[in-house]
């Protein structure tokens, strides 16, 4: 454990930041899955809704720091694909 106040400050900051990312990141996940589970159904409608809110998702944890922007591309096309497989 810190005895420093400093230090003390640094864990505590650490922590709020840690749940922060981990919030984010699921939300991200949760919302491909949608994606994934749609396209597996064929439902190309409701793909189509799901990919909307997933690739928002995944631009806000991106603007957010919690992706880079080159992974949140990465995700964002491989998702895209896979749905316009679709079609």
């Amino acid at each position: 454990m810190a005895n420093i106040k400093s230090a003390k400050k640094r864990i505590l900051v650490t922590q709020k930041k840690t749940l922060r990312n981990k919030m984010i990141t699921s939300a991200v996940k949760t919302a491909i899955k949608k994606v994934d589970v749609a396209v597996e159904k064929k439902d190309k409608a409701e793909a189509e809704k799901a990919l909307v809110l997933a690739v928002k998702s995944i631009d806000m944890a991106a603007s957010k720091g919690v992706y880079h922007k080159n992974t949140a591309a990465r995700k964002k096309s491989r998702i895209t694909r896979n749905v316009n497989k679709l079609s």
